[in-house]
């Protein structure tokens, strides 16, 4: 088969390699009809990533059909039309009955394998462990685009974003960074009615993305951010400030704009220390999250995907086949140059 292989920081290559195959009785063997390309793939391919090696398959977002089960599989059979999601997990040990199979302890610690610790999506088959606890199936009704941004940047920006910054009803709501996942989020505060969702970010085209996703409000970011935003909340600022970038800057910015007993919800994956100004914040009554997402939430998303109370596909922007994984990357890589938020690349 083909597939996407990392050599190294700044080496990948489409390349053939051996065909993936049911090595445990709880694995099925999926064909990839969708993939995608997330921000830890660019990570990966900085060197950012320690433990994915040299001859590992990236990749841990895919839709795809089952051609081949292990002789323990019972909720899936050749055929079926399943989401393989970015988390893997057990079902059994103390995290996954926790709900939090982000660190599903069976599969090696950490609930994210592939493309990491396992060979990963971006390939014409892909072999998937604990496949009974892992897959959804995928309803008629929702196409494969609309169901990849379930893999990963949907639930992210719910769970790790909504949920976990306690959004209400009536409720003022921040999203600093309007890429694929700060949109996430931003589709997904309407399910707990919020009043005002205000999108900040560098980039004009992500803002005015963020108002067609269900923003409010959208400003720049700049020095007069802060009075901006308390305009809009009676001087007194958000109750949620997510932060959907993962820079020192970025959650300082969504810090400042919090309420007292308001939550900041850090979705950003952060590579380098930050500082906060703890002397300020400590007194406030603020709740600071964060945390790699469960995807436990995707039952409930592909229901609300399927009634059309979440526009899933408005994800996509850029389309490539799987010979055109490297000006995918490329596309990706350069995303405000490109205009772009989520590829959808199919073979």
């Amino acid at each position: 088969m083909k597939a996407l292989v990392y050599h190294g920081p700044g080496a990948k290559a489409w390349e053939d390699v051996p065909d993936a195959v049911v090595e445990e009785p709880t694995d099925v063997v999926v064909r990839v009809d969708t993939t995608t390309i997330c921000g830890t793939d660019l990570h990966i391919l900085q060197g950012d990533v320690a433990a994915v090696t040299d001859g590992r398959i990236l990749g841990h977002e895919a839709v795809g059909t089952v051609t081949a089960v292990g002789d323990a599989v019972r909720a899936f059979a050749v055929g079926d039309r399943v989401l393989v999601p970015a988390i893997t997990q057990c079902g059994r040990c103390e995290y996954c009955g926790r709900g939090m199979p982000s660190h599903c302890q069976t599969v090696g610690g950490i609930g994210w394998i592939f493309g990491h610790l396992i060979d990963g999506t971006q390939a014409e088959l892909v072999r998937v462990p604990y496949a009974d606890t892992s897959l959804y199936a995928v309803p008629p009704e929702v196409t494969d685009e609309q169901a990849i941004f379930l893999a990963d940047s949907l639930p992210t920006g719910y769970e790790v974003g909504v949920l976990a910054g306690r959004v209400r009803p009536g409720d003022a709501v921040a999203v600093v960074g309007a890429g694929a996942v700060g949109l996430a989020a931003i589709l997904t505060t309407g399910l707990w009615g919020a009043a005002k969702v205000i999108a900040v970010d560098s980039d004009k085209f992500r803002l005015e993305k963020a108002l067609e996703f269900g923003a409010t409000d959208a400003f720049e970011a700049g020095p007069g951010l802060l009075e901006d935003v308390r305009s809009l909340t009676d001087g007194l600022g958000v109750d949620v400030a997510i932060e959907a970038v993962g820079y020192p800057e970025t959650l300082r910015t969504a810090a400042s704009l919090v309420r007292p007993g308001g939550h900041i919800a850090n979705i950003g994956v952060h590579g380098v220390p930050v500082e906060l100004p703890m002397q300020e914040l400590w007194i406030q009554n603020v709740t600071l999250t964060m945390g790699l997402v469960d995807t436990v939430s995707i039952p409930t998303l592909l229901k609300m995907v399927a009634s059309g109370r979440i526009p899933a596909e408005r994800m996509g922007t850029h389309r490539f086949t799987f010979a055109e994984m490297a000006e995918a990357y490329e596309v990706f890589g350069n995303a405000a140059a490109n205009s772009a938020l989520k590829v959808v690349i199919t073979p």
